[in-house]
């Protein structure tokens, strides 16, 4: 097949790929690209690389497969790196193509414009996957190559760089169908040996991580079977969904959560890698080895930070579904005390985030099941976006898993374009929101259905807590914050306020119900506080 140009291969891979949405800035050095798919596709053209990536990342996470974003050469595809970090921390499946100098020019080191120094290994550096297309007649390869990276398991982003003197040339394109790779499969011996120890179990526990999502049926089916509590990570939630009466979920730091691990006779973790963050810094204690199912599809993970005597290689489905003759219903005793621990440890956090109850309870009740609510580094994630505010669908539960602070408005983007017949809502602090502060003007062009919570208490609130907890003064967390309802009538977006529980559910009925985009802020100073102020899990050494 025949191109005119690099855009025109561009835009018939991305169809091929089921992508209609692509996000980027133009420059002189993707121009064709740009153009191409703008005149055939939708272009967004966001104020920043990192939110061009975020809001790839986060279009593919909300319909389950890729997203696709355009950046610049240099200080472009520079920009775009932390964003990449992002997706390659989650595993998430991004086409990242961004420009190159003229080929005659590159690694020369002679200052071309938007020239840097081994573009390439910076990109392999954040990416899964990265490649310069190197003639007119391979771009295609290239591009299929990279989607297929970032596609397989466990995914990230993939980086592809493209010449700009061959983004202008006629394009020769020869698709070749390429074989399925293969699934990794367990050991019959360690997956026999792993059913027998399930098939004993009488307390059994199951802890799911972002590698269970897509096995959402065959997880079901075993927390059922087996009666087992389900505990997940942050990123394994609404594998099943959260209202299941089985499904403890993001809450194993609590004591509640860590007596259940204690008293569990079996553990099966599935697809997570026990991140820091939830498991208070590596210190949360876990059944014995040998009381240990694991499974990953990548090897690396098995007993990479809790020892597991079952450590099965394979796709959390196959190996789901082995397992599923295995089970045997638990001890009726410990599948009511798993449903008591369920109830409690979320009456607990209800009673002690005080009046932001009342705006979680709104959002649950007002948005419908399948939502995407991505949620930006903030208190109000923290402490209950990521463990109260129940999820149903995995593409719902959209969130930095990284960590980085900024990403959340940029994510919210890419979901609500993602599935534009469904409101989306974003939960962002002030400080957050200012990183990308820019891209409301990207909200206000595009008008995409989406309800923008903006929790405003004049800084970084969780390094303020930590500071007045361990410090005796503050330093570099009390910022300077714009008016938001003069700044929403600056880019003529809808502007709405919560400064009383009270407040909550008709604002957010409101927003929702529009067909456009609303900023609400949320005036946690008339509010009023939490109970107990919120600090994140990590540890600070003390005298």
């Amino acid at each position: 097949m025949r191109y005119d140009n690099g855009g025109a291969l561009l835009v018939a891979v991305l169809k091929e790929l089921g992508i209609d949405t692509v996000f980027g800035i133009v420059s002189v050095h993707n121009l064709p690209l740009v153009e191409a798919v703008d005149r055939e596709l939708r272009f967004v053209p966001v104020r920043h690389e990192a939110t061009a990536v975020n809001a790839a990342d986060a279009y593919g996470r909300a319909r389950g497969t890729l997203g696709c974003a355009l950046t610049s050469t240099g200080t472009g595809a520079g920009n775009a790196a932390g964003s990449l970090v992002e997706a390659l921390a989650s595993g998430t499946s991004v086409l990242h193509v961004t420009g190159q100098v003229e080929t005659e020019f590159l690694g020369s080191g002679r200052g071309f414009i938007h020239e840097t120094k081994d573009q390439l290994g910076m990109l392999a550096a954040v990416s899964a996957y990265a490649a310069t297309v190197p003639s007119a007649d391979e771009a295609g390869r290239v591009l299929r190559a990279a989607a297929r990276a970032a596609l397989a398991s466990p995914g990230g982003p993939a980086s592809v760089e493209w010449p700009i003197d061959l983004q202008y040339a006629a394009q020769t394109d020869a698709p070749e169908e390429a074989p399925e790779p293969a699934r990794p499969a367990p050991d019959a011996a360690a997956a026999a040996a792993a059913g027998a120890l399930l098939a004993s179990a009488r307390r059994p526990l199951i802890w799911a991580g972002g590698g269970a999502v897509r096995a959402g049926a065959e997880l079901t089916a075993l927390v059922e079977a087996t009666g087992a509590g389900l505990l997940t990570s942050n990123s394994g939630r609404g594998a099943v969904p959260e209202d299941h009466p089985q499904v403890i979920g993001n809450f194993a730091t609590t004591p509640a959560g860590r007596a259940l691990l204690a008293d569990a006779d079996v553990l099966l973790t599935t697809g997570t890698h026990f991140r820091s963050n939830e498991t208070a810094d590596y210190g949360l204690k876990l059944p014995d080895a040998e009381r240990h199912i694991q499974i990953d599809v990548d090897a690396a993970a098995l007993g990479r930070v809790y020892p597991a005597a079952h450590a099965l290689h394979g796709d959390a489905a196959d190996v789901l579904t082995a397992l599923l003759p295995h089970a045997r219903g638990a001890d009726p005793q410990w599948t009511r005390r798993v449903g008591q621990v369920r109830a409690d440890v979320r009456t607990t956090l209800h009673d002690n985030i005080g009046p932001q109850a009342a705006i979680c309870d709104a959002l649950r009740a007002v948005l419908p099941r399948d939502a995407v609510v991505a949620r930006d580094v903030t208190i109000a994630s923290s402490s209950w976006g990521n463990r109260l505010l129940e999820m149903y669908d995995p593409r719902a539960n959209v969130f930095p898993r990284g960590g980085g602070i900024g990403q959340g408005l940029g994510m919210g983007i890419g979901a609500a374009l993602a599935a534009p017949d469904r409101p989306t809502a974003v939960i962002a602090g002030d400080g957050g929101l200012a990183v990308h502060l820019g891209e409301l003007l990207t909200v206000a062009q595009e008008r995409p259905r989406l309800t923008v919570l903006v929790f405003n208490d004049g800084g970084y609130g969780v390094l303020r807590n930590m500071q007045d907890r361990y410090s005796e003064r503050r330093s570099g967390v009390d910022l300077t914050t714009p008016d938001f309802e003069h700044l929403a009538r600056a880019c003529r977006l809808p502007y709405l306020r919560i400064a009383d529980a009270g407040h909550a559910r008709p604002v957010i009925e409101e927003a929702v119900a529009s067909d456009g985009p609303v900023l609400v802020e949320v005036d946690l100073a008339a509010l009023g506080p939490m109970k107990n102020p919120f600090t994140p899990p990590v540890k600070i050494p003390t005298a």
